[in-house]
């Protein structure tokens, strides 16, 4: 996509694939729930173990029932890596043949390099771009579910009850989702998109920042993405403003930063 972009580790960044997987195989209109989805022992002994190894996930109990869009709430707001799986499980089969169509989907929306190699994103080997991150979260952001849900603060589940989203920027500057992700590997990671208004018109800004580094990883990439939205806004600001650089050969009207020696890409569209 441009000399800037490579592969790179991008943490739960890899849920936007994972929910927009399970959306397609189990659409949801507005208002619906969905299928329940009724948590085993095993299940509960994978969030064990993922929890001994301080991974993020939510608190179940065997029997438990979450409906589609709670499971999808869980995957995306809190960022629950044991609900990753499940979901995995629950429309595939095994989470191998899930993987398998996450990469089948990646080549498809011509993601040329990215590899997943979990649903949750906690393996270092799932890696990817920001050029190609952007293509799966623009897809995802046209299902109004999806929207929906990572434009939500918070939701209550049956068991871990009420759950935060890590998006802190929600409802500032903007902001309207779309998905943190963090660890060692990976740093701050944060796909994201902004309406803002822009010579008097509501303007969509989408895009991806990974790899910030900081001692708070969440917040670098809030941040990063937060300083990238203002640039782009105050480039098309001021009346005979030159246009931004264009990555040669992407997507459309993509504009393209390097902040901290890592990759950032968004793309603007019209009115939403």
């Amino acid at each position: 996509m441009g000399p800037s972009q490579h592969a790179a580790p991008i943490a739960s960044v890899a849920k936007v694939m994972t929910a927009y997987l399970v959306l397609r195989d189990h659409p949801l209109r507005e208002g619906e729930n969905g299928p329940t989805i009724t948590l085993t022992d095993g299940d509960v002994a994978d969030t064990d173990r993922r929890s001994q190894e301080r991974e993020s996930v939510v608190p179940i109990v065997a029997g438990e029932q979450l409906t589609e869009r709670q499971a999808l709430q869980a995957l995306l707001l809190p960022s629950a890596n044991n609900i990753a799986a499940v979901l995995a499980r629950w429309d595939a089969g095994t989470t191998a043949q899930f993987v398998a169509r996450m990469n089948a989907t990646a080549r498809s929306l011509g993601m040329t390099s990215t590899r997943y190699t979990d649903p949750s994103g906690y393996d270092d080997a799932t890696v990817s771009t920001a050029a190609d991150q952007l293509r799966i979260v623009a897809r995802a952001m046209r299902l109004p579910v999806f929207a929906n849900i990572v434009a939500t603060p918070n939701a209550t589940l049956p068991v871990a009850g009420v759950v935060h989203n890590t998006n802190t920027l929600l409802g500032r500057n903007g902001f309207v989702g779309v998905k943190t992700g963090s660890d060692r590997a990976a740093g701050g990671c944060f796909a994201f998109r902004a309406i803002r208004v822009v010579r008097g018109h509501r303007t969509a800004i989408i895009g991806v920042v990974l790899g910030q580094p900081g001692d708070d990883l969440i917040a670098a990439g809030l941040a990063a993405a937060e300083a990238m939205v203002d640039g782009i806004a105050d480039d098309r600001a001021a009346p005979g403003a030159p246009e931004p650089m264009l990555s040669p050969g992407a997507l459309p009207r993509e504009h393209v930063r390097r902040r901290a020696g890592v990759d950032a890409l968004s793309t603007r569209g019209g009115n939403p």
